[in-house]
């Protein structure tokens, strides 16, 4: 199978219109009508027209170890129950992170030697062991229990100022005006850039899972140049901080001052700073739209939450469960091994499905319903198990946890008024659009 390995997406010297058009699923395709051997969970365009829980609800039923012989990204498996999904991710010896070895992303390949800098963006989530673990340490400590206390008060500050401003009365953007203001606000006080750039890193963010969207880059090439862009933002800073006789106590600094990430390369920089973006928006941003969402859906579990609001805890973590923000991670088999019946080669990619093991009827009863009193949730797979599980989770619970207090005070109900959009993406489960209205208590 590796040989067949298709080459990295970033490097792909045809436009993304000819990528998009050359693997377009039509909106009347089901699931259902792909025979089993050409299904394709990547493809983002499932994720787009909310079809990818079908999908998955197909591959657990009929073939839970799945291989995708021919796609954008060439050749890879899908692993699509809970406990194989946990399995493959803490075993990190067996099964590789490393960019040099395909990455955590689908279409990444083994490679004997990196590509040119601006196409290469190593990242310690794309590490295996020891550099990852060196790297990881640098920025664990901006969310110890004692870091995270001291941002309460201002994440409730903030979201009490967000929810007060939201028009009354009228429809409006619930992504737009309330996930991404909270997330992009708490990004520019963890990296204690302006507040008025917080746009820019949202931008940033939102230009890593656009790379290959022909509606906002005509190339991949494109894509990088616009993502080269957060390098030049954050150089300075980077020289600044660095030159500091003090360091600072923000992730620039500790990225700065730390002893495994201080001599980066620019790429490799670039590569931690994006992480630590996209880590520290998408997986908060999209379980925010979709909470409302699921509540809307299943409004007996509004008025449960409405009767008894110590079940907020529990409930944030069921709808990180019920979202699953970052659908899949890859890893590349350093061995032969067997799962679930079949024959894994050393080398081949493997997709394994955070968003599908969640979905897994025999981990999770009713699975595909939001409970906010699920028994065990925590146990859910959203935020990663084994060296890799997000480093940030607390931070993201933190911040739902607060925003639905305050929602809880001031709003008898936030209602959806219209269909939802969906991002092109079998990476980042994301909500791009939800209109909603809210009613005051």
């Amino acid at each position: 199978m590796t040989e067949r390995m298709a080459g990295p997406r970033d490097l792909d010297t045809r436009s993304n219109a000819e990528i998009r058009a050359r693997w377009k699923i039509d909106a009347s395709t089901q699931p259902e009508d792909r025979a089993l051997a050409e299904l394709d969970p990547g493809n983002g365009d499932w994720f787009e027209q909310d079809k990818e829980l079908r999908v998955f609800e197909r591959l657990r039923r009929q073939s839970p170890v799945h291989l995708t012989e021919e796609s954008q990204f060439g050749p890879y498996w899908s692993i699509t129950r809970f406990e194989d999904v946990k399995y493959v991710d803490t075993n990190q010896q067996l099964f590789s992170s490393d960019i040099m070895n395909g990455g955590i992303r689908l279409g990444g390949r083994p490679l004997a030697e990196p590509p040119p800098d601006l196409f290469h963006l190593p990242m310690f989530i794309m590490q295996d062991q020891p550099v990852h673990d060196e790297q990881r340490k640098t920025v664990a400590p901006m969310f110890t229990a004692t870091r995270l206390a001291a941002m309460g008060d201002l994440i409730r500050q903030r979201a009490g100022i967000i929810l007060d401003g939201l028009p009354r009365g009228e429809d409006f953007n619930w992504v737009r005006d309330v996930s991404v203001e909270l997330t992009g606000q708490m990004l520019a006080t963890l990296f204690d850039v302006p507040q008025e750039d917080r746009h820019k890193l949202i931008h940033w963010s939102d230009t890593v899972e656009r790379i290959g969207d022909p509606d906002y880059f005509e190339s991949p090439a494109e894509g990088f140049a616009e993502i080269w862009k957060c390098f030049e933002y954050f150089n300075d800073i980077w020289q600044e901080r660095q030159a500091a006789s003090t360091p600072g106590d923000d992730l620039i600094s500790f990225l700065a001052h730390g002893e495994a990430t201080k001599h980066m390369a620019p790429n490799e920089f670039l590569g931690n700073v994006l992480l630590l973006i996209v880590g520290g928006n998408d997986t908060t941003r999209n379980s925010i739209s979709a909470g409302v969402q699921a509540l809307n859906r299943f409004p007996e579990e509004y008025d449960k939450l409405k009767g008894n609001l110590n079940l907020i805890p529990n409930m944030v973590s069921e709808i990180v469960r019920w979202q699953s923000p970052v659908a899949h991670m890859c890893r590349t088999a350093m061995a032969d091994v067997e799962i679930g019946g079949q024959q894994i080669r050393k080398m081949d990619k493997l997709a394994i499905w955070y968003l599908s093991g969640n979905r897994d009827e025999t981990h999770f009863a009713d699975a595909n319903r939001l409970i906010i009193d699920r028994p065990a949730v925590r146990q859910h797979l959203a935020f990663g198990y084994g060296i890799h599980r997000c480093l940030g989770n607390r931070l993201a619970e933190m911040q739902l946890r607060i925003l639905w207090e305050e929602i809880m005070a001031r709003f008898d109900h936030v209602e959806v008024v219209g269909d939802p959009s969906y991002l092109n993406s079998s990476f980042i489960r994301g909500i791009t659009d939800l209109p909603v209205r809210v009613h005051d208590r």
